[in-house]
C-alpha cells in the first residue's frame, strides 16, 4: 500500500512540474535576475541579467575620453551592443568622429558658458576653462532583484577650478524579460550656491551613441575604424549592414525627426542578425514636453528639451534658469525592444511611462 502511494505520488508531482513547464512555453514570462554589482577598485557597476552583461555605469576618472559619467557599453536581449565602442573599446567598421560621445549620457553643452557636452581628450588645453566635468561623488544605492534592479547615484558638474556647479541625484531602475531591456532614468540637478542658466542650445541633453549597424545610411564619405583602432578616410562608403531608420510618435520618419517635437522616438534596425528598436520615451512632466529632438542619422540619438530656439528657427526659446537651492528633475524611459515594433505598439509603451 506505502509502495502504491508513493508511486501515486511521484506521478502527481512529476505532472505538476511538467503542466509548469508547458505553461512557461505557452508564453509566461520568466522572471529574470537583474543584478547591481559595484566594482569599486574599476569606478564602474555592473548590470547583469542572468549572469549576462547588460550595461555598466562608468565613473572613472581615470580614462582621458571620458569626462562624464556614462552607461557602457549597451546590450539587448539577444545579447548585442547597440551603443558604438569608440573611444573606449573601438571596433572596426565604426565611426571615430565626436569622441565625447559614448554610451548613454545626460549633460549640456552651455551651462553658465561652460561646455559639459563637448568635453573630450580632443580639446585643447587653451580650452580647458570653458569646459565642465561631471564625477561621480557617491554611489547610494545598488538593489538587485527578479526582473528589476536598481541603481542611485550622486554626481558633480564641476567647474574647472574643481567647486561644484550643479548636484546631480539620478536613479536607474534596469528591467529585464525575454524580449525586451528597459532603463528609466531619473535625474535631478539642484544648483548650489549661484545661480544656473541652461543657455538655450541644441547641444544636448540626454543621448546614446549608437553603433554603426543602427545609423541610416549615407554616401558621404567618412572616417572609419581600422582592425587596429586607427582612424582610415573612406571616400566611398560601404553601407552593408547599416539599417537604422528613425520614426516618432507624430509619424514623422528617417532623418526628418531632427528638430521635431515628438512623444517618443524610435530608432529602428538589425544588428548581429537581430532585430531590435531603441526607443526613447518623454515623460509629460518634463520641461519642454513634448521635446525637441537632436537625433542624427550618423548615429547621435538624443533627447534635447532645453535647445529650442534652434529647432523652432528662433521662434521659441527656454534658457532654464535655476537659483540657489532650486532643482529641475527630467524623467526618461529607454527601451531596447527585440522584434518588430509599430508606432500603436509604441504609444501603448509610452501610456504606460506616463502614468
Amino acid at each position: 500500500m506505502m509502495k502504491l502511494l508513493s508511486k501515486m505520488a511521484a506521478v502527481f508531482l512529476f505532472g505538476i512540474i511538467a503542466f509548469a513547464a508547458c505553461n512557461n512555453q505557452s508564453g509566461q514570462k520568466k522572471d529574470m535576475q537583474v543584478r547591481v554589482v559595484p566594482i569599486e577598485n574599476e569606478q564602474r557597476v555592473d548590470v547583469l541579467v542572468d549572469n549576462n552583461l547588460f550595461t555598466s555605469f562608468l565613473y572613472t576618472d581615470t580614462i582621458a575620453d571620458l569626462k562624464k559619467t556614462v552607461l557602457f557599453p549597451i546590450t539587448t536581449a539577444g545579447g548585442n551592443i547597440i551603443t558604438r565602442g569608440f573611444p573606449l573599446q573601438p571596433r572596426p567598421g565604426e565611426r571615430v568622429d565626436h569622441p565625447h560621445h559614448i554610451g548613454l549620457w545626460l549633460n549640456y553643452g552651455e551651462v553658465n558658458e561652460l561646455d559639459y557636452w563637448g568635453n573630450s581628450n580632443a580639446i585643447p588645453a587653451s580650452r580647458f576653462n570653458e569646459m565642465g566635468v561631471i564625477r561621480n561623488n557617491k554611489i547610494i544605492e545598488c538593489k538587485s532583484g527578479a526582473g528589476e534592479g536598481i541603481l542611485e547615484v550622486e554626481d558633480h558638474w564641476l567647474k574647472p577650478d574643481q567647486s561644484v556647479l550643479l548636484r546631480e541625484n539620478t536613479r536607474f531602475i534596469f528591467r529585464a524579460d525575454e524580449k525586451s531591456r528597459t532603463i528609466d532614468r531619473t535625474t535631478t540637478l539642484t544648483a548650489l550656491n549661484e545661480k544656473v542658466h541652461f543657455n538655450d542650445t541644441k547641444e544636448g541633453m540626454m543621448a546614446i551613441r549608437m553603433a554603426r549597424e543602427l545609423e541610416h545610411p549615407t554616401n558621404k564619405p567618412i572616417m572609419l575604424s581600422d582592425g587596429h583602432g586607427d582612424k582610415t578616410a573612406v571616400p566611398v562608403l560601404d553601407n552593408t549592414g547599416v539599417s537604422g531608420h528613425y520614426l516618432n510618435s507624430n509619424g514623422v520618419e528617417g532623418m526628418d525627426v531632427w528638430g521635431k517635437r515628438a512623444k517618443w522616438v524610435s530608432l529602428s534596425g538589425t544588428i548581429g542578425g537581430e532585430k531590435v528598436a531603441v526607443v526613447i520615451f518623454d515623460h509629460p512632466k518634463n520641461v519642454g514636453h513634448p521635446s525637441y529632438w537632436h537625433a542624427r542619422g550618423y548615429g547621435l540619438f538624443s533627447i534635447n528639451p532645453l535647445g529650442q530656439r534652434v529647432f523652432s528657427k528662433g521662434k521659441e526659446h527656454m534658457d532654464l534658469q535655476l537659483q540657489p537651492g532650486e532643482s529641475v528633475t527630467f524623467h526618461y524611459r529607454i527601451l531596447i525592444l527585440s522584434g518588430d515594433a509599430n508606432a500603436d505598439i509604441l504609444d501603448k509603451r509610452w501610456r504606460e511611462f506616463a502614468k
